[in-house]
């Protein structure tokens, strides 16, 4: 029985079209005909539908919600999204770092945790983990870092060796692979895990007083990991299980929720802490600088098209808003430029004007043209100009996140701070952190991924990496693998 109410199909220009099934020919039996310009454009479009997947952070998913302010933080931003009362719209996606798109959600891997406030001074985006820091300290590595967690150019296939030989030849990246070893390499769902800036920015208030910070999200459901043989299973057996259990979980109306903190540095204090402040494998004692708390991020709506919504969701530390501004972490300063060339390349010079991506305060912007341009241009389109055109306005506007800077130019590390070292923090998080089943599981991880085709070269460094971290743990590491091997011989 025919549906009388059902919308008819149509072209993509709207036209509506005689047959969802069958093909124009020439007779019943006959010679697919040109003319047929919806299985054209059908086939068309099909072969052009996957646009190129992110290099990093390629699987994930997301949700939208709203950030309410629930303390009073004036003192520390002028910015309006994290002034007292406010809410915002905002997007969040979730992700893995080095698998591809149809990897598994299970593998151990940090965490991306990408925000996008929709706020009523243009978008403000932050990009972060489910970890307070990362592997390298510089942008000139990151890509050789990606690499090498990606697939090999003969066997096309992941290889643990070149990921070690990566991480031992680096050695600042011994904190962040403790953490990934430890239990929170594999959170229980995106809803369990926190989510950290990890980068310092600089926050400004309406004096002018100018203020260090570092974000904390933390999740309002409580920190739940995977131990690796349950995350081994469920790759098999539901790849897709953290955006499956985030979309279940909001169309039951179980709104998950994020409470934010702050960490807040006087200005001046950076030049004098006994870490360096802006070294992204660092993080700052919550002695040192207590946790402030700020609001609570909640997602409540999934998305309707993945694809528009979540896919084309572009995230870029850039869009800073008036009160926050970048610091001198290097890889920060990479990213601000890396994120957006890394949308321009896959999406388009455009992609500001995707809807997901479009902010809600009016944009008067002398960009003009390029491919997928649907937002319309008037003149004047050059400034200068006496036309009635936009105009920067330095007055209620300044340039006011920004700091000093001189010396000579130089590729080197970062000046030492009196406590700065690379596995410092990680014998610590190890030695003061951990409990004895903690410490037992993250041995017990570094063994299972060390016995996995790592070359007797490689493994060496890696024994010696460990008990630079904790004595203790690299001689168990060391053990562990010699037991398995022997095991296994």
């Amino acid at each position: 029985m025919e549906d009388d109410n059902r919308k008819p199909t149509t072209t993509d220009a709207g036209i509506p079209v005689s047959s969802d099934e069958h093909s124009l020919t020439v007779g019943p039996d006959g010679p697919i005909l040109l003319q047929d310009y919806y299985l054209i454009e059908q086939m068309a479009n099909f072969n052009r539908e996957r646009i190129p997947e992110r290099q990093p952070h390629a699987k994930g998913g997301g949700a939208f919600g709203r950030f309410e302010v629930t303390d009073d933080v004036s003192a520390y931003t002028k910015a309006a999204v994290f002034q007292p009362g406010t809410k915002t719209d905002m997007l969040a996606r979730f992700s893995t770092v080095a698998g591809e798109r149809g990897s598994p959600d299970t593998w151990r891997d940090p965490r991306g945790f990408a925000l996008k406030f929709y706020t009523s001074e243009g978008n403000y985006d932050m990009v972060g983990n489910n970890t307070p820091v990362f592997f390298l300290r510089d942008p000139m590595k990151f890509q050789h870092f990606i690499r090498s967690q990606k697939r090999r150019a003969d066997t096309n296939l992941r290889d643990h060796d070149m990921q070690w030989d990566f991480w031992t030849l680096s050695p600042e990246s011994a904190h962040q692979v403790t953490w990934l070893m430890g239990d929170r390499g594999i959170p229980k769902t995106w809803r369990h895990m926190n989510g950290y800036s990890s980068h310092t920015y600089l926050w400004v208030n309406a004096k002018g007083h100018k203020f260090w910070v570092k974000y904390h999200f933390k999740t309002d459901q409580g920190i739940e990991c995977l131990v690796q043989a349950e995350a081994d299973r469920l790759a098999g057996v539901d790849g897709d299980y953290h955006t499956r259990d985030l979309y279940q979980t909001i169309k039951r109306g179980e709104h998950p929720s994020w409470t934010l903190y702050m960490q807040i540095m006087p200005f001046d204090e950076a030049k004098t802490y006994r870490f360096n402040p802006f070294d992204l494998t660092k993080v700052w004692s919550h002695g040192d600088y207590p946790l402030v708390r700020v609001g609570r991020m909640t997602l409540d709506r999934n998305p309707t098209d993945y694809h528009s919504e979540i896919e084309q969701a572009a995230f870029e530390p850039s869009n800073l808003v008036p009160g926050i501004g970048p610091s001198p972490d290097k890889m920060l300063l990479g990213r601000l430029f890396a994120y957006s060339d890394a949308h321009r390349a896959r999406m388009g010079v455009n992609y500001k004007q995707i809807p997901v991506n479009r902010p809600k305060a009016p944009v008067h912007s002398y960009s003009k043209d390029g491919a997928m341009r649907i937002h319309n241009v008037a003149d004047p389109v050059y400034a200068p100009n006496s036309k009635g055109g936009p105009q920067a306005d330095a007055a209620r506007y300044p340039h006011v996140e920004v700091w000093e800077a001189s010396g000579e130019f130089v590729q080197a590390a970062y000046t030492k701070h009196k406590e700065d070292d690379d596995f410092g923090q990680a014998g610590t998080l190890v030695r003061t952190v951990m409990d004895d089943a903690a410490r037992d599981r993250l041995v017990s991880n570094v063994v299972g991924h060390l016995k996995d085709g790592v070359t007797r070269p490689v493994m060496e460094r890696a024994f010696a990496y460990w008990r630079n971290v904790d004595k203790t743990i690299g001689d168990r590491i060391a053990r562990g693998v010699g037991e398995t091997r022997g095991a296994a011989e």
